[in-house]
């Protein structure tokens, strides 16, 4: 049972529909049903009773009500005598270049804002060097893109991001693609790719994707910088397939390069926050832990992380 569950619950009580709750939340109607589902199902009884007016609690539901109410009020109350502690230490947190893009500034300045007295250490690297730091305890932290090396890891599901096409704008390698149409992979075959090496997580996907369709890419370059291959891309050298965050870099970047949604299912990166086990973290790691889950949300939701979708 988690506290999310909880606050959906009350919220659908207090508006007495499961929709006019959706919206409140800013969530898909769909997925808050799944998470009552869920939340009655651990507790093998019916909270709710669908109505034609809408839904009313059961009598267990109304009783869970009171107590749920009660219980997220104790929570707010524990995190608030948490901000008031003036929590202090160091925290240490890996991101991908192209995560960082997106969630780093933002990211920093939450800590800086709700924890101002811990402080930060920020590594921006590849994901298997990233598995290697957190590996070494050399890293509290980090989101990776590949969570089977796990040891004693504490691993939770992120989010997914759609890959893009991405080419120059003044001198587009694959013209008959436009920007912002979706692509099918099969357009991609005649296209010259700059790609990350093969030991890089990204490229093993995306091989893995074209083989999957039946033929191999027309690879160009390989470049394991990613301002270095985002430049050759720019240049006109070649196209690249990565996150739409390769590009939140730049704050010119319609201006410089064209996206194209690659239309497969099959082209998604998957993103876990991985950390060290619980009893290793210290508070100020666990208070970061929540800060970034928080920052992702908010980028996520607000349309401002463009591709990605949250994993629930």
């Amino acid at each position: 049972m988690e506290l999310r569950q909880l606050r959906y619950f009350v919220r659908i009580v207090e508006l007495g529909s499961m929709s006019r709750a959706a919206l409140d939340l800013d969530m898909v109607q769909s997925a808050l049903s799944q998470q009552i589902s869920r939340l009655e199902s651990e507790l093998s009884t019916r909270l709710l009773q669908r109505t034609p007016r809408g839904v009313i609690p059961t009598e267990a539901g109304q009783a869970f009500f009171h107590e749920a109410q009660l219980t997220l009020r104790h929570a707010e109350q524990a995190v608030h005598a948490a901000q008031q502690a003036r929590l202090s230490g160091a925290v240490s947190m890996g991101l991908s270049p192209t995560i960082a893009s997106v969630l780093g500034l933002p990211l920093m300045r939450a800590m800086r804002e709700r924890y101002p007295e811990v402080r930060l250490h920020m590594v921006s690297a590849l994901s298997g060097h990233l598995t290697g730091l957190l590996n070494a305890r050399q890293l509290d932290l980090a989101i990776l893109f590949d969570s089977h090396n796990a040891r004693r890891w504490s691993v939770m599901p992120l989010l997914e991001e759609r890959l893009f096409l991405i080419q120059s704008r003044q001198q587009p390698v694959a013209p008959q693609i436009r920007h912002a149409q979706p692509a099918g992979l099969e357009q991609l075959q005649q296209v010259p790719l700059i790609l990350p090496s093969g030991s890089h997580g990204l490229r093993s996907s995306i091989m893995a994707s074209f083989t999957h369709a039946g033929f191999q890419p027309r690879l160009a370059m390989e470049i394991d910088s990613l301002p270095l291959l985002m430049e050759a891309v720019d240049a006109g050298l070649g196209a690249t397939v990565q996150p739409w965050s390769a590009v939140a870099m730049y704050k010119d970047a319609a201006q410089r390069f064209q996206w194209s949604e690659i239309a497969d299912d099959q082209v998604r990166r998957n993103a876990a926050l991985c950390s060290l086990s619980d009893d290793e973290l210290s508070p100020a790691a666990l208070a970061a832990r929540v800060v970034l889950l928080d920052c992702t949300r908010r980028l996520v939701q607000s349309g401002a992380w463009m591709g990605a979708t949250l994993t629930d």
